[in-house]
């Protein structure tokens, strides 16, 4: 049900996204309150170095001595946690909470101001240590003065405030999910009433959408418009075609009723040669509109793939097995893996009519190749037949919007005029020449 719904990919996307920010929220802000501690901290250990440089002397034997003790309790408890050091090449001070212990002192302690860093401390403690290098007589060799305070204190801080900031983001993202599935749910509300104006788009053809106040629904709205002025155009199409149909039809019936009449009459062969033949010409007319038919049903049945090779070969060889086919030369050049976005029955239609037409009208050989072009694909077939003149390659050529009957091209040219309409129902452009084997050739831009 998720996978399908669009509010509940929404909700858990911005769920998700929330829960991603607070997460890095309270991994910055922790840090963040952990170094105003270490500050904090600072600030009073500087202010604790500076008091107790104050009442620090040499006396008259050059030996380095504390006129005043720090009045801090800590320091003179036994591992307080408070801790100071006094180093000098005389000796060293230190406060009484050291004990034995003693604060390691580094190599190099800058002079130019105080030092804060951690670093192991006495009685197995973490300690931040605040240092520096002084001369408390210009007579007198430098000293190096220490405080150290346990962490103690500071990652106990810091634990119970990212608890309690955890705490209240997690309480943040719920109220912030809900809000995100009010937003999710006023953004969708404008979608509600499409599947309702849908109903009526399918009882009318001439239904439509009406107008978005939102922009971002208005390029859905016109899109499923376009689609059905689309699906209107077919519709229209259809009944044209369907009245194509039935034009067609008069002329070989008619024709069909006088070879009945001799044939009842006379009972003469010429007489049944001209029904089969008025029956084969509305067997055409029939044919090509069930190609059209069919055609509708497939177009825009997306993820269809036809191999154009397979299907040249499979017409191909049911073309060698009729009485005509066998006396012609068929020559195939098609690019390996070579693949149309069409059902293979929809390209069978196209194919198929046109190689019948070339098996028709040629001498003795057919030609067919298909190769990829810049753009897309390219489909000829051509023959050595007697091809077509001028005047009528200009017509096939030209889309004048003329019935099939009307076109004066009943019989062969029906067939072609078929071709035309089902090429460019698929997106294709036909065109009609003269082939370099002396008779038509017809090519498919797709």
């Amino acid at each position: 049900m998720i996978a399908r719904s669009l509010r509940w990919r929404l909700l858990l996307a911005a769920a998700g996204a929330i829960l991603l920010a607070l997460a890095l929220a309270w991994v910055f802000m922790t840090l963040l309150f952990e170094r105003h501690l270490e500050r904090r901290l600072e600030v009073e250990l500087t202010r604790d170095a500076l008091g107790l440089v104050a009442d620090l002397a040499f006396d008259a034997q050059d030996r380095l001595a504390l006129e005043r003790q720090p009045v801090d309790a800590r320091m003179d408890k036994p591992a307080g946690g408070y801790y100071w050091q006094v180093s000098s090449p005389a000796g060293v001070l230190r406060s009484r909470s050291l004990w034995d212990s003693a604060l390691p002192v580094p190599p190099q302690v800058p002079a130019d101001g105080w030092r804060l860093q951690r670093q192991p401390g006495p009685f197995n403690q973490s300690v931040m240590v605040l240092e520096r290098t002084l001369l408390i007589d210009s007579d007198r060799p430098a000293v190096v003065v220490q405080l150290a305070q346990d962490t103690t204190a500071l990652s106990t801080a810091r634990g119970e405030f990212g608890r309690e900031l955890a705490v209240f983001l997690l309480v943040l993202w719920c109220v912030l999910t809900v809000a995100a599935w009010l937003q999710v749910s006023v953004g969708l509300r404008p979608l509600r009433r499409i599947p309702a104006e849908l109903e009526a788009m399918e009882r009318s053809a001439d239904a439509r959408l009406p107008p978005q106040s939102l922009q971002e629904v208005q390029p859905l709205v016109d899109s499923i418009n376009a689609l059905a002025d689309v699906r209107q155009k077919d519709l229209e199409q259809a009944r044209r075609r369907a009245s194509d149909l039935a034009h067609g039809l008069k002329t070989p019936l008619a024709a069909l009723a006088a070879q009945s009449r001799r044939a009842r009459e006379a009972g003469a062969a010429d007489a049944a040669d001209g029904m089969e033949q008025a029956i084969s010409t509305i067997r055409l007319v029939v044919d090509g509109e069930l190609a059209r038919m069919r055609l509708a049903r497939l177009r825009g049945n997306r993820g269809a793939s036809a191999d154009v090779g397979e299907v040249v070969e499979r017409l191909a060889n049911v073309i060698e097995h009729t009485e005509k086919g066998e006396t012609l030369a068929l020559g195939i050049d098609v690019a390996p893996g070579l693949r149309l976005p069409f059902e293979p029955e929809q390209l069978s239609e196209i194919m198929g009519a046109l190689m019948e037409n070339a098996a028709r009208h040629a001498l003795r050989q057919i030609r067919v190749t298909a190769a990829p072009t810049a753009t897309g694909v390219r489909v000829a077939v051509e023959d050595d037949g007697p091809g077509l003149p001028v005047g009528r390659l200009r017509a096939l050529q030209e889309d004048q919007g003329q019935s099939l009957d009307s076109s004066g091209y009943a019989g062969d040219g029906l067939g072609l005029l078929i071709v035309r309409d089902l090429v460019r129902s698929s997106q294709g452009r036909l065109h009609f020449g003269s082939s370099a084997l002396g008779g038509l050739q017809v090519t498919i831009d797709w």
